[in-house]
């Protein structure tokens, strides 16, 4: 079910990383299921938003069975995901988007209202950005910066605070009043990604015991 805000908003999967600790590569691409952990995440983001683009570095025929637009990052030397967020907000400019939420494309779980949790916790107290939040068995509070909702009016102050030297998710969102979008996961945490090979054979696991997520 797509979001219910009347904005337009559209989705961008971050690919962009490097994966040193699964020896280089793309995670998105390790297969999982019946495909990879890409498709999972494609089909999770696909039924909340209006239309979706891969951040992704590199040869982009390597994503060409996914038929989604790939969109590389615009800032050189890998400066990570505020680079993918900036890219996805200048593609979302050109659709005549309002607002993009982003999703890491390691994390095959991620929830199912992720779009519209995201929405209501912006509108609530009225910020452009709002990011996913959780907190941890010992009762933390942990934000999950990859996952996140970024209205398209903040790209140009994105790439000037990139050009500055600005690499923090969080530190840059908080400059805007970010707002926390709160989910469970004391059972589960919809947030685990896939880091090492440990982490597939867990996703793997998980999958093959038919949870619901």
């Amino acid at each position: 079910m797509k979001g219910t805000s009347l904005a337009k908003t559209v989705g961008v999967i971050l690919a962009g990383g490097l994966a040193t600790r699964m020896g280089g590569g793309d995670k998105g691409l390790l297969p999982l299921g019946n495909g990879c952990v890409l498709d999972g995440v494609i089909e999770r983001l696909a039924a909340q938003c209006d239309a979706l683009a891969i951040n992704a570095n590199g040869d982009p025929d390597r994503f060409a069975r996914f038929r989604l637009p790939i969109l590389p990052d615009t800032v050189a030397d890998f400066p990570g995901p505020l680079a993918g967020v900036l890219a996805g907000l200048d593609w979302a400019a050109a659709q005549h988007a309002d607002q993009i939420v982003t999703v890491a494309a390691d994390t095959p779980f991620f929830p199912r209202d992720l779009v519209v949790r995201l929405q209501d916790a912006a509108a609530e107290v009225r910020a452009p950005i709002a990011l996913a939040a959780s907190f941890d068995e010992t009762g933390t509070m942990r934000r999950h910066p990859t996952f996140g909702l970024w209205q398209v009016g903040l790209r140009d102050d994105l790439r000037d605070a990139l050009a500055q030297g600005m690499r923090k998710v969080t530190l840059w969102g908080d400059r805007h009043g970010a707002a926390a979008a709160f989910f469970d996961a004391e059972s589960f945490d919809p947030f685990f990604n896939i880091n090492t090979p440990d982490d597939l054979e867990r996703a793997k696991a998980l999958l093959g015991r038919n949870i619901q997520f």
